[in-house]
Formats: C-alpha cells, structure tokens, sequence
C-alpha cells in the first residue's frame, strides 16, 4: 500500500511540474526580450537538464538554416528510437521518388463477357496501395466511393455478375502488421494492417448510442461486412462514466463490444482495425453491390483463393478510381500523424521502385535517396514506415539534415505545408497556444511508451530561418511534460535574436 501511495505521490507531483512550466511557458511569451546565442545555450541547457529526465536520455539538434551554425546540441549522434518523427523519412522520401502528383490507380476488370445486363464471368478489383478509399477527403459516409463504383457499373450495363468478385492484393507482400510492432497493438485503430486493397482505413467503425438506463446501448456498425460479428455487452447507466471497449477474440471474427454508457452522452465512435484488408474490401463491396441493386451470384474472394489464374491480357478495364494526389496524402499522413497512410506509402515506393510492394523493397528504394542528404545509412535503421516499431533507430542529426536538405528541395513546400502547424490544426493543435510560437512552428510529433519527439521548422523574432530536433527515451513521467519542456524550448527559439 506504501509503495502505491509513493507511485501516486510522484505521478500527481510530476503532473503539478509540468503546470507549472506550462505556465512559465506562457506567462513569459510576452515578457521574453531578445537574448544572445550563448544565452539561449545556457538556458537550453537548464532544460535539458531537468531533473525528471535523469533516467532519461534527450537528443537535441538545433541548426539555423541562414548561416548554418549549430545553435544547440545534445547527443546529436546518438541513435534513438523516433516514433512518429519516422514518417518525416516516409514523406519525404515518397515526394522525391513518387513526385507530388501521384495518384493511385485502383482498377476494375472484368473477365468475362457483358450482355444484356449481365457480366457473364468475373469482376476483379485490382489494388495497388491506394490508402484513400473511404471518406478522408469526401462528404458523406464511408461507402461513398463504393456507391460511385457502382453507379459506373450500371453505367457499363451491369446489373448482374454470374462470377465472382476477386479482389487482386499481388502487388503488395502478404506482411499486413509492422515488423518490431506489440503485440498488444493489434486491432488497434492506430495499427491497422496494410495492403494494396484497403478500405477505411482497415477499420470498422462502432458507434454507441445510450438508450434507456439499464438497458442496452444501440450499436451500429459501418460498414457492416458480414465477415465480422458483434456481441454488444453495453449497458445505459445513469450519473456513470463512459467506459467501452472493443475486445477481438483472435480465434475467430467475434468482437464483443462492453462497458458503460452514460444516458445523458452524446454518440461515441470506436475503432477496431481488421486483419484481412482484401477480404475486408471485398465483402463490403459485395454488401454495397447487393444494396445497389447488382445481383452477385457467386462470393467475393481473394485472387490466392482462386483455383484458376487470371490471364489480364484477356480482360477489360472498365474503369479506374483516381485518389486523391500525393500532397494530400502526405498532408493527412503528417498532420494527423496517420500510421496506416504511412505504411502504405513506403510499400508504395517499393512497389514502384522495384515491382513489389514491401517494406524491405521502400526502404532499399530510400537508402539511395538519404546518402544523397548527407545521412550515414550505416548508421540507420528502418523497419516501418510509420515510427510504430521499436526497432526503428536514428540520430537527431539524420533528422536535421532530412529536413534542411528538403528546406533546400523543389518539394519543400508540399513538404512544410504537410507538417502540423502549432496551435492550429493537427497533432500541435492544442501545443503553444497564445505564444509566439503559435502559428509559426511547423513540427512533427511523436510518441511511444518512454519516447516523446519533436522535429520541424521555426523563424526566429529576427525572421532567421531555424530546424531542429527533439528526441527524449527511456522516460518513465508523462509524455505531457517532455512536451511542455519541448514547447518551452520552441518559445525561447522564435524569440531569440542575434541583434544585441
């Protein structure tokens, strides 16, 4: 019992910490005068040398891109573990190599004959990674693109398909979860499995709506693909807390939803991410035929469940969805800081590259791509596309100079305008409000148990370009306080100045 009160105690003191350097943070944005460089080091310093972090380990770089000075370092070439700071190599690299107007192609073929209303053979999607296939960057519900489908089906005469509808995966590796990811993340929305036929995200989205207290919540499921089923374990209760969760037992399709919900409380939306993204795809597209008013007398299926073989020099391309270009994917990979639009893209550069989407073929394809920005490959390791792995390892300088060559690149701009502004959308939404700041720091977050990051740009009171890096590991306080101390860092560089 003694022991728990010490963990309490040092947990509620950590957190009264971090609000009070919160608060130092911003009580002193408008009160903070120009300060010298050594200045800023020494303060820096003080930091960095926070007394919550001494089991700890920072990483810190920090480089003025006018004259190239190294304002601030601390264990600049110490490898690290970077989190979400990954996805600034994922992006960066998928720009260079995939150019800022790509866009993925996902056909539809037919494999057979149409007439009078009937595709007398197969109708086979062919996917090629293209992550964007739900509502991301359309109004109205997740379905939409699969209703648009549909409507160009009817416009080719389809009204019935005596075959099957085949979904075609070949052109991305059947690794659908990370490598060096937990195990404890699977299902989870933020780990969704990769593939090149994907839909919503690989997700299901479970709404819970509270009904009449002590009788079950309504819950509804979208898209609702028969390949999963649901066992709703959720009660009404008044004056109680909302508590639901969504266990996946992995043994077969069941997920029972269960918990609380309050009578009073507005619809919740949870996230369980499946693990079969094709058959996933295709069974949902099969609901959406049926609702559509095209007869599917066969089943929808995998291309590997197939016993013939497809002869595409035999079939007919009836149309090809375009996504959306390659700026806006890399917009909502970095800003929202999305994990399966990140894994996608670096399977997509191997795919590309060398014919095959894989993580080993994306990596390989990037290596030529980081020599090129003065970063020691040798002394880099990359197992993900998205920072979700462990295994990951680089050093804040690899992360400065990533991003001052991309500041220097034709791509900077789709670059920058991808990160999330402070104070004012994405992942720094909420971070540096009301200072100086916000508005002006454009950084790139990342978090894991013990690992909180930031990377990005910001101009100084002098309008003097800065880049840099902050890397903490193997921290055991919350998250929530390397990110004040990191705030903090981020005010003293926008106010400091040369001109004394």
């Amino acid at each position: 019992m003694l022991n728990k009160l010490i963990v309490l105690f040092f947990i509620f003191s950590v957190f009264i910490e971090a609000q009070n350097v919160k608060d130092s943070v911003f009580s002193q944005t408008q009160k903070i005068n120009v300060i010298s460089v050594q200045e800023l080091r020494n303060q820096l310093d003080d930091i960095f040398n926070d007394s919550n972090f001494s089991s700890a380990y920072w990483g810190v770089l920090i480089k003025s891109l006018k004259t190239g000075e190294i304002v601030y370092k601390k264990n600049a070439d110490k490898l690290f573990i970077p989190a979400s700071n990954l996805k600034l190599f994922t992006t960066a690299a998928a720009l260079i190599l995939l150019g800022e107007n790509y866009k993925y192609k996902t056909k539809l073929v037919v494999d057979g004959e149409i007439r009078n209303g009937t595709l007398n053979g197969d109708l086979i999607i062919t996917g090629c990674g293209d992550p964007t296939i739900s509502n991301r960057f359309v109004d109205g519900d997740i379905n939409i693109i699969l209703r648009n489908w549909i409507d160009s089906l009817k416009q080719k005469n389809i009204f019935r398909i005596t075959g099957n509808l085949i979904g075609d995966d070949d052109s991305f590796d059947e690794k659908s979860f990370g490598f060096g990811w937990m195990r404890d993340y699977e299902f989870s929305w933020f780990a969704a499995p990769s593939g090149a036929l994907s839909f919503n995200n690989n997700c299901i989205n479970v709404t819970i709506t509270p009904t009449t207290v002590r009788l079950p919540a309504d819950i509804t499921i979208k898209p609702n693909s028969k390949t999963y089923y649901f066992i709703n374990k959720v009660t009404t209760v008044e004056n109680g807390n909302n508590e639901i969760q969504l266990i996946r037992n992995r043994r077969n399709d069941v997920i029972t939803v269960k918990g609380n919900i309050n009578v009073g409380s507005k619809p919740i939306i949870e996230f369980i991410a499946i693990d079969d993204p094709t058959d996933f795809t295709v069974n949902s597209f099969a609901d959406e035929l049926t609702k559509g008013g095209i007869i599917l007398d066969g089943y929808p299926t995998d291309l590997d469940k197939e016993t013939h073989q497809i002869d595409y020099d035999n079939t007919t391309t009836l149309f090809v969805n375009e996504s959306n270009k390659l700026t806006d994917i890399i917009r909502e990979t970095n800003k929202n800081s999305n994990n399966f639009y990140a894994e996608q893209l670096l399977k997509t550069i191997g795919l590309e590259i060398y014919d095959f989407g894989t993580i080993d073929n994306g990596v390989k394809a990037m290596r030529g791509i980081f020599e090129n920005m003065g970063i020691n490959i040798d002394n880099l390791l990359i197992t993900d596309g998205s920072g979700l792995s462990r295994l990951n390892w680089v050093t804040p300088k690899h992360i400065v100079n990533l991003l001052s060559y991309m500041y220097k690149s034709e791509h900077f701009k789709a670059f920058y305008n991808s990160l999330p502004i402070a104070g004012r959308d994405g992942t720094l939404a909420d971070r540096m409000k009301n200072s100086a700041a916000e508005n002006n720091v454009r950084g790139k977050t990342g978090y894991l148990n013990g690992v909180t990051a930031l990377s990005g740009y910001l101009n100084t009171v002098d309008d003097e370009p800065i880049v840099f890096t902050m890397i903490v590991n193997n921290s055991l306080v919350p998250s929530s306080l390397a990110q004040y101390l990191q705030d903090m860092v981020c005010v003293r560089l926008v106010n400091f100045s040369r001109k004394q």
